[in-house]
C-alpha cells in the first residue's frame, strides 16, 4: 500500500499556474517575479515540457537556466511544484528510438511533433524516463523553492492506447495474471461467438481493427491493461522521487471530467499523495458551470477528507475547441470560487504567460498576449486578493452530503465496448443529467467511484444513493447497495445499469439485470425512442431518446406511459426494501420532469437545498472548525438578494440578514453560527 506523503505545497490557499521559462528571455523571467509577487502567486508549476532543453542532446545537460530560475522564484517566496520532464520525451530520443511512438488500433505509428507520445510498456522508454527523473530528483531535492512534484502531465490525455507489437506481448501477460488459464478465458469471454477460441495467451491481440465490432471482453480488458501499463509507469516514476527526496510528496494532474476517462482515475487517486486535476469550461455544454460542478464534486468524491488542488483551469478562451470562448467579466472569479467551494485548496492555471510561439498560442494565460493594461489581468490580481481573502478554508471539508451519486470509468468503457441498442446514447450524460437536477437546486452531492461500494464503506454518511447508467457492476456492488436500501436508505437506480457483469457479458433474466431483485420489476426489452421523439408520462412528465418495457412486479408505480406503444405501463417505480426504498426510472426523463421526481425523493429523505435561491445561483459551504463558509455564485445576468448572517470576505462587509450579489458577481460569507 503506497504511503502518502501529505504536506500541502503552500501555508495557504495555493495560486499560480504553469510557468514555461524556457521560452523567454532572462529579462522576461525578472519582469515575471515581479508580477507574480503584485498577483499574489505562491506556487509555479515548473519544467513540464523541459526535457529537450535540459538535456539538448543525449548526456549533455544544461541546468544553469533551470537552477537561476528556481533561486530566483525562491527568493520571491514563490514554491516550485517540479515535473519530470517525461511528458515530452526529446526529439534525439525518438529520432534514436522511434519505435517508443505509439501505434493506433489502425496500425498506424504516430510521428514526432506532439505530446505524451510514448508507449508505456516499452521497455528502453521506461528506463530513459527514469533515468531523466532520477537526474532531475538527485539535482533538486534540497532545492529551497521545491514544494511538491509534478510526475508528467495529462496521464491519459495525449497518450490514448497503444496497440504495438510491444504493447501486445505485455497484455497478453497481464491477461494470464488475471484469468491464470486460457480455458478461463474463452469461458468468460464467451469466444465460441464467431469462433474465436484462443489455444494460449499469446494468441490473444490488442483489439485492433479487423473491419469488424470487436469481443466486447477484450475491448474491455484491454482499457483496463492500458490504464494499468499507464499507472505503472507513473508508479515507476515516483518511487524514484520518493527515494531521492522521500519528504517531498508528489502528484500528477487529473483530467477528471464527465468521463469515461482513458484512464481509471478511481484506481490512481490511493497512488496519489496529493489529488491534483485540471478542468476547461467546455463552451458547448449544456451548462458549463454545472460542468464545472460535476468534475469539482468527482475530484472530491475519491476521498471527501482531504482537499484537492485544482492544477490547471483557464483565465479565458482555451485553443482547442471548435469555438474557443473567451470568458464573460466576473467569470474567472466564479470558476476558481466553484473549485474551492468544492474541495479545492487553490486555484491554478495553464499557464502564466501566454505563448507567442507553439500549438497552445492562442490559449489564454494569467499575463496575456496584450500584457498587463488588460481585463484579463485586472480579474488575475482580482483573484489574488481573493484567493488570499479566503485563507481561512484551507483543509476545511465541502459539504457534508448528504447524496453519493456512483460512477465508474469502467462501466463507460464497457458501453463503448461494442455495438449497442442506441449507437449515439451517451452514458455518461445521464450520470450529468441526475447530476444537474440537484445542482440546480443547490444539493450537495458528493460524485463517488464504484470501487469501494462493495465493501460498504463508500457509502457510509449517504442517506440518498443514486445510481445513474452503471451499465457494468459487480456482484458485490449490487448486493451492497440491496443492503444499503434495506438497512433504511435510499437507492435510485436508472435505466442502462446493472446489464453486463465485470466480464462485460449481459446478465440473463431481464433488465436491469443486477439490480432485478432490489427494484421489484424488471424489463424484458429495450424500446428505443426515435430522434426529435418524445413520449408522456403522468403528471406531464415527457421522456426521450429511451424507454423500456417494464413487467409488473411488486414494485408500485410512480408514473405510467400515456403516449406511445408502452401507454399504460409502468416507466418509474418505486419498491419498498426493508425500512427503506428503492426507485427505477426506465426511461430518459427531461430536465423538468427528472427534476421534479428527484425533488420528490429528497423530500422524502428530508435532504434540502442549502438555500432558496432563483435558479443561477450557485449555493455551496466548506465547514472549519469555528464556522460555515457560504459561496455565492451569481451566474445569471441580473443582481440577486440572499438570505444570510455574517462576514462577507471578499469585500469585508459585515451582513445583517440580506446579502446583494450582482450580475455574474460572487461573495464568500463566513457565517454567524
Amino acid at each position: 500500500m503506497h504511503r502518502q506523503r501529505t504536506a500541502w505545497p503552500t501555508n495557504r490557499l495555493s495560486f499560480g499556474g504553469d510557468y514555461n521559462p524556457e521560452q523567454w528571455t532572462e529579462e522576461v523571467w525578472r519582469e515575471d517575479i515581479r508580477l507574480m509577487t503584485e498577483a499574489r502567486v505562491n506556487l509555479v508549476t515548473v519544467g513540464v515540457f523541459s526535457w529537450g532543453s535540459l538535456e539538448p542532446e543525449p548526456g549533455d545537460f544544461d541546468f544553469g537556466w533551470l537552477d537561476r530560475v528556481l533561486g530566483m522564484l525562491g527568493e520571491a517566496g514563490i514554491g516550485v511544484d517540479l515535473a519530470t520532464p517525461t511528458a515530452s520525451p526529446p526529439v534525439w530520443l525518438l529520432r534514436e528510438h522511434p519505435d517508443i511512438l505509439p501505434v493506433t488500433r489502425t496500425g498506424e505509428r504516430l510521428a514526432q511533433g506532439g505530446r505524451l507520445g510514448w508507449c508505456p510498456s516499452h521497455p528502453v522508454w521506461r528506463a530513459e524516463a527514469l533515468r531523466i527523473t532520477r537526474t532531475v530528483a538527485e539535482r533538486y531535492r534540497d532545492n529551497p523553492a521545491l514544494r511538491l512534484w509534478h510526475i508528467g502531465n495529462e496521464f491519459g490525455g495525449g497518450n490514448r492506447r497503444c496497440y504495438c507489437d510491444i504493447s501486445a506481448v505485455q497484455f497478453s501477460r497481464w491477461l494470464e495474471g488475471r484469468y491464470g488459464s486460457i480455458d478461463e478465458l474463452n469461458r468468460r469471454w464467451g469466444t465460441a461467438f464467431w469462433g474465436h477460441r484462443y489455444r494460449s495467451f499469446g494468441d490473444v491481440l490488442p483489439p485492433r481493427d479487423s473491419g469488424n465490432p470487436g469481443n466486447p471482453s477484450l475491448v474491455l480488458d484491454f482499457d483496463r491493461f492500458s490504464s494499468n501499463a499507464l499507472l505503472e509507469h507513473f508508479r515507476a516514476e515516483r518511487e524514484v522521487l520518493h527515494d531521492v527526496a522521500p519528504d517531498i510528496p508528489a502528484t500528477t494532474n487529473f483530467m477528471v471530467g464527465r468521463g469515461p476517462h482513458v484512464v481509471d482515475y478511481a484506481r490512481w487517486a490511493p497512488e496519489m499523495d496529493l489529488l491534483a486535476n485540471d478542468h476547461y469550461v467546455i463552451a458547448s455544454a449544456r451548462s458549463p458551470e454545472q460542468d464545472l460542478a460535476y468534475s469539482a464534486d468527482r475530484m472530491r468524491g475519491f476521498d471527501p477528507r482531504r482537499p484537492w488542488l485544482l492544477m490547471e483551469h483557464s483565465t479565458s478562451a482555451v485553443s482547442w475547441q471548435p469555438r474557443n470562448l473567451a470568458k464573460r467579466p466576473g467569470q474567472m472569479l466564479r470558476n476558481s470560487l466553484s473549485h474551492i467551494a468544492r474541495g479545492s485548496d487553490g486555484a491554478m492555471f495553464f499557464q502564466w504567460r501566454q505563448s507567442l510561439s507553439g500549438a497552445e498560442q492562442f490559449h489564454s494565460a494569467m499575463v496575456p498576449h496584450a500584457g498587463t493594461g488588460t481585463r484579463v489581468w485586472r480579474e488575475v490580481l482580482e483573484l489574488g486578493r481573493a484567493v488570499e481573502a479566503i485563507a481561512e478554508v484551507q483543509g476545511a471539508p465541502s459539504g457534508p452530503a448528504r447524496v453519493a451519486l456512483l460512477v465508474d470509468d469502467e462501466a463507460g468503457w464497457a458501453w463503448e465496448a461494442g455495438p449497442k441498442p442506441h449507437q449515439d446514447l451517451v452514458l455518461t450524460e445521464i450520470a450529468q443529467s441526475f447530476h444537474r437536477a440537484l445542482w440546480r437546486r443547490n444539493i450537495a452531492v458528493d460524485v463517488v467511484p464504484v470501487r469501494g461500494a462493495a465493501d460498504g464503506a463508500v457509502l457510509d454518511g449517504y442517506e440518498l444513493v443514486l445510481v445513474p447508467g452503471l451499465f457494468l457492476v459487480s456482484d458485490e456492488t449490487a448486493a451492497r447497495l440491496a443492503a444499503f436500501a434495506a438497512s433504511g436508505g435510499r437507492v435510485v437506480v436508472s435505466f442502462l445499469s446493472g446489464i453486463v457483469d465485470g466480464d462485460n457479458r449481459v446478465r440473463p433474466g431481464g433488465y436491469p439485470g443486477a439490480f432485478t431483485e432490489l427494484l421489484g420489476v424488471s424489463a424484458e426489452e429495450f424500446v428505443v425512442i426515435p430522434d426529435d421523439e418524445s413520449v408522456e408520462l403522468d403528471g406531464g412528465w415527457r421522456a426521450s431518446t429511451w424507454s423500456e418495457r417494464l413487467c409488473p412486479g411488486e414494485a408500485q408505480t410512480v408514473a405510467a406511459y400515456r403516449s406511445g406503444d408502452l401507454a399504460g405501463l409502468p416507466a418509474v417505480t418505486r419498491n419498498a426494501v426493508g425500512e427503506g426504498a428503492a426507485w427505477y426510472v426506465s426511461a430518459w426523463l427531461d430536465d423538468l420532469a427528472l427534476s421534479r421526481f428527484l425533488a420528490g425523493v429528497t423530500e422524502e429523505c428530508g435532504i434540502l437545498p442549502i438555500g432558496e435561491v432563483p435558479e443561477g445561483v450557485e449555493l455551496v459551504r466548506r465547514r472549519t472548525a469555528s464556522a460555515d463558509i457560504l459561496f455565492v455564485l451569481n451566474h445569471r445576468d441580473d443582481a440577486v438578494r440572499i438570505t444570510t448572517r455574517g462576514r462577507e470576505l471578499l469585500r469585508g462587509l459585515e451582513v445583517d440578514g440580506v446579502l446583494e450579489v450582482g450580475a455574474g458577481g460572487s461573495a464568500v460569507v463566513r457565517e454567524q453560527p
